[in-house]
């Protein structure tokens, strides 16, 4: 397995001062739970069920309606993000229940997506990421029908300025791919990353991606000059956990010799690198990853994204396991004794929003507007944690 490059930290600059010490204390952390074991298999997939059945039990009619400040249909983007995490539950436990849970909710929404066929925003288009697993296992035409007939739209327009939010790259980079293997053509491939690139080099003024840091702003609302309250950039934890979401299951499904296959591997190991400074001592990431003081807290959503994508790059070769298999081990470990009440519900869950104050407080007992999101990252994470050797 190849190395990845060891975290630079960049000391001669004094906005990064606040963030040495942090990072001088993560590494003695790191180095103190090189001796941390793994959790079994077994334990891993125990609380994996036991999280899945407390929704599938909250939530046994999958048609119904989700109803916080107002009522929205049951195949918007949070609850689609669950069902990647169920999708990748089922890989790893082939229960029927799951894939009957998954094929009810395709059928209940007749395999259509939120606001129609004609709708280019991403967060509609995320249900298209379980059709399409659902129709490789039965390719019944209708479960792809409407994602196909939107993502089609898409690639014959010109426009590319659609995803001005970084999420919106996990709610529908996964579906390009999908459908450029699907059927051999890369067009799909190619308007994928012009829309991608657009957001990393143009959105924002300069793009939303700051090579400097490697990680990414939200949106444009949190490009410099805005500042956290400790004067550092603002990148939100869940946010960045979306982009590597995105990279992993784009690289999962893309062929070795895709177009701009490099640069999603290039951008998933800068995003790598960035990381492990930025853990905290007790196993998470913050909300702010780097202003601490910033609604400082355990967060599940944004640490179940991160060690989903650095236990990928283990399984996948692209990480040193010795460096990573300890960051790995601590947050899952953590998130599963600290988090996870008895009847599996989650807790420390940051309620939907664009920033670290959104959705607060987090707490072991409070209950986001949506409870399903963040199960769906803990889910992928804890499938990709069970295919570990």
């Amino acid at each position: 397995m190849s190395k990845a490059p060891e975290p630079v930290l960049k000391t001669q600059n004094p906005r990064w001062k606040a963030l040495l010490l942090g990072a001088l204390l993560t590494t003695s952390v790191t180095v103190a739970t090189q001796a941390q074991k793994m959790p079994k298999k077994k334990a891993v997939l125990k609380t994996m069920r036991l999280t899945n059945s407390y929704f599938m039990k909250k939530w046994p009619d999958t048609g119904k309606e989700i109803v916080t400040n107002k009522a929205r249909p049951s195949h918007i983007w949070t609850r689609a993000v669950y069902y990647e995490g169920l999708m990748a539950l089922y890989g790893i436990d082939k229960q029927k229940p799951y894939y009957d849970y998954a094929v009810d909710w395709g059928t209940k929404h007749q395999w259509g997506l939120n606001n129609g066929v004609s709708t280019r925003n991403a967060d509609n288009q995320c249900a298209g990421q379980t059709y399409i697993a659902l129709y490789e296992i039965d390719p019944q035409p209708e479960r792809i029908r409407d994602i196909k007939a939107s993502i089609d739209l898409m690639v014959n327009s010109p426009k590319v300025d659609d995803w001005w939010w970084i999420d919106a790259l996990q709610m529908a980079m996964p579906v390009y791919a999908k459908l450029g293997v699907m059927y051999k053509d890369t067009a799909y491939y190619e308007k994928m990353y012009r829309i991608y690139n657009y957001s990393k080099t143009v959105h924002g003024g300069n793009g939303l991606y700051n090579p400097q840091d490697q990680l990414w702003w939200r949106d444009k609302d949190f490009v410099p000059p805005y500042k956290e309250p400790n004067g550092e950039d603002c990148y939100w934890g869940r946010g960045n956990g979306w982009v590597v979401a995105a990279l992993v299951r784009v690289l999962e499904i893309m062929p070795k010799d895709a177009p701009h296959r490099a640069e999603y591997e290039q951008m998933y190991l800068n995003m790598m690198k960035a990381l492990p400074p930025l853990q905290r001592p007790d196993g998470y990431w913050n909300v702010s990853l780097h202003d601490p003081t910033h609604f400082g807290g355990k967060e599940v959503s944004g640490t179940s994204l991160f060690i989903y994508g650095m236990a990928w790059g283990i399984n996948n070769g692209l990480l040193d396991a010795k460096q990573y298999q300890p960051l790995i081990a601590k947050a899952w470990t953590a998130m599963a004794k600290e988090c996870v009440h008895p009847d599996g519900k989650l807790g420390y869950v940051q309620g939907t929003g664009k920033e670290p104050k959104d959705g607060q407080p987090v707490s072991y007992t409070s209950t986001p507007d949506f409870e399903d999101y963040g199960l769906g990252c803990f889910l992928l994470a804890g499938s990709e944690i069970y295919r570990m050797k």
